[in-house]
C-alpha cells in the first residue's frame, strides 16, 4: 500500500527517459545520414531536394536505400580503381612494346598496311577469343572452347528447333480442335430454337400422355373391379377361354334342332296340355345342357390347373 500511494519508483522512470533519449538520438542520426544522402545525390543532378514529410517508416527505408547506394558505390569506385590501374598497367606495357618495336624497325609507321590491318584483325580475335599473350597454345585452347561453345550451342539449337515442332504440332492440333469446337458450338446454337420447338411439342405430348396414363389407370381399376365382380382368375388363360368357346359351339350344334322343333311347335295351335309337355321336356333338355356345360368347364378347368 506505501508502495501504491508513494508514487511510481525513480529509478524506473529513469530508465525509460534514458531509453526514449537513446531512441531519440539514434532517429536523429538516421535523419541527418538520410538528409546527407539525399542532398548529394540531388545536387549531383543539379536539383533541390523535394519537401516530404519525415515519419519513422520513410526515414527507416530511405536509410536502407542509402545505405545500399554507398554500399554500391564503394563497391563500385574499388571496381572502377581497379580498372584505372589495369588501363595504365596496359599502357605502360604498350608503350613498352612499342618502344621495342621501334628499336628492332617494327614501328606502325614503317609497316605496310596489310601487316597494320592483319594485326588489327589478330587483335580483334585475340579480344574475341579471350587470348592474352601470343602463344600458340593458348590460340589453340581458345579455339577448343569456341567450337565446344559452338557444339553445345548447335546442340541447345536442335533442341530448341525440336521443341518448337513439338509445341508447332501442338498449335495446328489447338487451332483445329478450337476451329471444330466453334464449328460445333455454331452447329448448336442454330439447332437451339429446332430442339427448343420440339421440346414444347414434347413438354404439351407428355402433358397428353400424363392424361391418358390417369385414364388408362382408371380404366384399368374398373375392369379389375368387374372382372374381380364376375369372378375371374388368372387361372381362365386364353386357351381355357379358347376351349370354353370351342364347347359352347358344340352345344349351340346340339341345342340347334332343339331350338328347330320348339320354333316348329309355334305354328300349332294352342294346347294347353301339350304345351305343357312339351315345356317340361324342354326344361329337361336344358337342364340336361346346363349339367353338361357345367361338367365341360369344370374339366377344363381342372385340366388347365
Amino acid at each position: 500500500m506505501s508502495e501504491i500511494v508513494g508514487g511510481p519508483d525513480p529509478s524506473a522512470i529513469t530508465s525509460v527517459t534514458a531509453e526514449s533519449s537513446k531512441t531519440t538520438g539514434f532517429d536523429a542520426n538516421r535523419i541527418s545520414e538520410v538528409k546527407a544522402w539525399l542532398t548529394s545525390q540531388f545536387d549531383a543532378v543539379g536539383k533541390d531536394v523535394p519537401d516530404f514529410e519525415y515519419t519513422p517508416r520513410s526515414i527507416s527505408e530511405l536509410h536502407k536505400i542509402a545505405t545500399l547506394s554507398q554500399a554500391k558505390t564503394q563497391a563500385s569506385a574499388i571496381v572502377a580503381n581497379d580498372y584505372r590501374q589495369k588501363a595504365a598497367e596496359y599502357r605502360s606495357q604498350a608503350a613498352r612494346i612499342r618502344e621495342i618495336l621501334e628499336s628492332v624497325g617494327l614501328a606502325q609507321e614503317s609497316l605496310p598496311s596489310n601487316v597494320v590491318s592483319s594485326a588489327h584483325v589478330l587483335a580483334k580475335v585475340a579480344n574475341l577469343l579471350d587470348v592474352r599473350d601470343t602463344e600458340l597454345s593458348s590460340f589453340l585452347v581458345a579455339v577448343a572452347d569456341l567450337s565446344l561453345r559452338k557444339t553445345a550451342v548447335e546442340e541447345k539449337r536442335a533442341k530448341v528447333q525440336q521443341e518448337s515442332k513439338v509445341l508447332l504440332e501442338y498449335t495446328r492440333k489447338a487451332i483445329a480442335r478450337l476451329t471444330y469446337l466453334k464449328r460445333t458450338l455454331s452447329q448448336l446454337e442454330d439447332d437451339i430454337a429446332p430442339c427448343e420447338a420440339q421440346m414444347e411439342n414434347w413438354k404439351t405430348n407428355l402433358a397428353i400422355m400424363e392424361s391418358k396414363e390417369r385414364q388408362y389407370l382408371q380404366e384399368y381399376g374398373y375392369y379389375k373391379a368387374v372382372l374381380n365382380r364376375v369372378g375371374y382368375t388368372p387361372e381362365i388363360s386364353h386357351g381355357v377361354l379358347v376351349e370354353m368357346a370351342e364347347h359352347k359351339k358344340d352345344l349351340e350344334k346340339k341345342t340347334k334342332p332343339i331350338l328347330d322343333t320348339l320354333r316348329s311347335y309355334q305354328d300349332l295351335p294352342p294346347d294347353k296340355a301339350l304345351a305343357a309337355l312339351a315345356i317340361e321336356d324342354k326344361k329337361r333338355q336344358y337342364a340336361a345342357a346346363e349339367k353338361y356345360l357345367e361338367d365341360v368347364l369344370q374339366s377344363a378347368l381342372a385340366s388347365s390347373e
